[in-house]
């Protein structure tokens, strides 16, 4: 009798934990709830915990405020990135404020099934994004949303590993340097403009992802936002430091995501915005 006893305790408290546990579906849920409350400018039936904070371009805000108070739609374009293990749910969306399109990132923290922390970026214009190529973002791109197959997935360890040599590259001036991997069919997208890979034009030599040419941004620091091991993305956050911009004594403050499958970095896709110098770019729950 007492080791049925046990083993029923041990039951339920295994029920009561899964329960806690956020899951894929879940995570995904989560984003579309959020999304919807934003447009309809009520956070109040959203999954909160107990005290949840949001930040909205690094600065502490009452969840509400921001981007929720003028958001009209969206356009279409949603990534996601959910990271069960962590329990986040993250995603890249172009949404419509006071008629004009706006780019936001949105990394959320779930405490179980409540939502415990929210930290948005949002770019609206040219001036903040340097560059703000709306026109172009339209759907989620077909090479982000691959399923590699079990033979292509990589160790969670190994993407990360494999994603941070960018920014490693970055701070070398070179990708050859830091020996970071790339599909040769590989491009970055950044606030919606090609910048590098096939057919780049930006620039020359972009059409080569690995081989273009690179600024040397000695001081450049980033942290894993997230790691979407189903489908194989790694998102970063990133602040390039000094020299990262075209102008001024700014910084460039970034949501980046990488495919990473096979070895390699496959897709590079961010959300990007100029900041003052010494912004911080990620913060801790």
């Amino acid at each position: 009798m007492k080791k049925l006893l046990l083993i029923a305790a041990t039951l339920l408290l295994a029920t009561g934990a899964d329960a806690q546990t956020c899951n894929r579906d879940c995570l995904k849920n989560t984003i579309t709830q959020y999304l919807d409350a934003m447009l309809k400018h009520d956070p109040g039936k959203l999954p909160l915990a107990a005290k949840v904070r949001f930040t909205e371009d690094t600065q502490e805000l009452k969840l509400g405020e921001g981007l929720w108070k003028n958001i009209e739609s969206y356009s279409g374009f949603r990534q996601d990135v959910l990271d069960v293990k962590k329990g986040i749910a993250g995603v890249h969306v172009k949404a419509i404020e006071n008629g004009k399109p706006v780019l936001a990132a949105i990394r959320i923290q779930m405490q179980g099934n409540k939502i415990a922390g929210v930290e948005t970026m949002v770019v609206r214009n040219k001036e903040e994004g340097m560059i703000f190529n709306t026109d172009a973002i339209v759907k989620a791109s077909d090479a982000m949303n691959v399923t590699p197959t079990p033979a292509q997935k990589n160790k969670r360890e190994d993407m990360e590993k494999l994603a941070l040599l960018y920014p490693e590259g970055l701070r070398v001036g070179s990708f050859v340097k830091a020996d970071a991997q790339f599909n040769p069919e590989a491009y970055r997208f950044e606030n919606g403009q090609l910048m590098a890979g096939p057919n780049c034009t930006f620039f020359k030599g972009c059409d080569h992802i690995r081989e273009q040419a690179l600024p040397t941004l000695a001081g450049i620091k980033a942290m894993v936002a997230a790691v979407d091991e189903e489908q194989g993305i790694v998102w970063l956050r990133m602040n390039f430091g000094k020299g990262s911009l075209m102008r001024g004594d700014g910084e460039l403050s970034v949501f980046e995501m990488f495919k990473v499958y096979d070895g390699r970095i496959n897709a590079v896709e961010a959300f990007m915005k100029e900041v003052p110098a010494n912004t911080a770019f990620l913060w801790k729950y």
